[in-house]
């Protein structure tokens, strides 16, 4: 079912440039949940916002997640809950303070120069390009845009704000999540699972309209501390072990070949996420991503050895790993309960979009809310160029998003048997 309601384009955008206002850049290297107190402010923002529209059941925890309630329409309490998902943080890339949004009606499909020498440029953005006419929002080029994940908020918020205006839609219980920390990687550790019902979720979290995820990256984040020798420059030799020189060392030997930059599909990789010291002591934080978990395992075996290989060359000095898991694969969770994904594929396909199947190269909320229980895909919000100055979203995609949340709903009331399972 297509809403061709110009509303929900008007509201969609007018609420995600109003959340871009909030400063909700998150901080991995805090462990309270929330890690920055924007996130508690955007979440207090959000409760009003939905208690206004009419949401009486919400709920604000005290780790800041927002929990919402849309109750089943007569007759259709008996059908299975559903929940959308977002987070409320951006990521620490780029500055996500004092976002500057530019909203343009119809672009004219050439080059936008932005602040500091930054460009949007069609001649080496495809998906630029092909927004020739249509509207879209992107930064001033000195922050991020948020729309990873404001965009899905905002769309979760005006499919909830339509289906409340619209009783004649049936539909069964729908529960609304948003969460903080997201992009610290940390997996919901707060999380109240007790206070959810449903049992499929979906996140809003990814990128061009028609673009659906049931599998991620399997995350570890690794901790390398090197302890060092220090003493005098002048009476160094044969004596000192420098650390901040081993934390180099120990960067180095990580495989260009095996990066971010030299990777795609489902290749994996290692990252230096950040790296200090002094000659006494340093450390280097270091992510590891595979889509397949022994490959994980792998990567956090071969950080080891490249530890015993610096301790070799600086007699003296020390090196320790610790690695803890982020998150995991979802797929085979959701490929357990295939209906999940053939209501998401009926959802797309009935706004006259071929759903694309792909997988997400990083995570979101929704793959620890699987490993939880909860299968949760991703759907996209026409977000582009996440956690950089290039950031932009496009309108028509996130007026897209916001339908399709809407028809899931739908769906989600009728029989299970009425959707061909298929291969996910």
């Amino acid at each position: 079912m297509k809403i061709d309601d110009p509303s929900i384009t008007d509201s969609v955008v007018k609420r995600f440039l109003t959340y871009t206002r909030y400063w909700t850049t998150s901080d991995r290297h805090v462990e309270a949940t929330p890690s920055t107190p924007g996130q508690w402010d955007f979440a207090k923002a959000l409760v009003r916002e939905l208690q206004a529209l009419g949401v009486s059941d919400v709920e604000l925890t005290g780790y800041c997640y927002v929990i919402a309630r849309i109750p089943a329409t007569p007759g259709k309490e008996a059908c299975a809950p559903v929940a959308f998902m977002a987070h409320l943080d951006t990521a620490d890339d780029v500055s996500g303070q004092d976002v500057r949004a530019s909203l343009v009606e119809a672009y004219n499909g050439k080059r936008i120069d932005l602040a500091e020498g930054y460009a949007l440029d069609p001649a080496t953005d495809a998906d630029l390009a092909a927004q020739e006419g249509k509207a879209l929002i992107h930064t001033d080029g000195r922050t991020l845009l948020g729309a990873d994940d404001k965009a899905g908020i905002a769309e979760i918020i005006t499919a909830a704000e339509y289906l409340l205006a619209h009783p004649e839609i049936a539909h069964g219980l729908v529960e609304l999540i948003f969460t903080p920390d997201e992009e610290t990687g940390k997996g919901l550790p707060e999380f109240p699972m007790s206070k959810i019902t449903a049992t499929a979720c979906y996140t809003l979290d990814g990128g061009p309209a028609g673009e659906v995820e049931a599998e991620c990256f399997n995350a570890c984040k690794a901790d390398v501390r090197f302890t060092g020798k220090a003493i005098h420059l002048g009476y160094a030799r044969g004596v000192m072990a420098n650390a901040a020189l081993m934390a180099a060392v120990f960067a180095s030997m990580l495989p260009r070949s095996e990066s971010p930059e030299a990777t795609d599909g489902y290749y994996g990789y290692y990252c230096p996420m950040a790296i200090q010291g002094t000659p006494e002591k340093a450390c280097l934080e270091c992510y590891i991503r595979d889509f397949d978990r022994a490959g994980a395992e792998r990567r956090v075996s071969a950080l080891d050895h490249f530890a015993r290989a610096v301790e070799a060359q600086f007699p003296g000095g020390q090196v320790t790993v610790s690695s803890k898991p982020q998150y995991y694969n979802m797929k085979e969770k959701i490929d357990a309960r295939p209906e999940v994904m053939a209501i998401l594929k009926q959802a797309v396909s009935n706004l006259g979009i071929q759903p694309r199947l792909k997988p997400i190269r990083g995570g979101t909320d929704g793959s620890r809310l699987t490993e939880m229980g909860i299968p949760t895909p991703n759907i996209f919000t026409g977000g582009r160029n996440w956690h950089s100055r290039l950031e932009w979203v496009s309108v028509p995609d996130m007026a897209t998003a916001t339908n399709v949340v809407v028809e899931l709903i739908r769906l989600w009331a009728l029989p299970h048997t009425s959707f061909p399972s298929g291969p996910s």
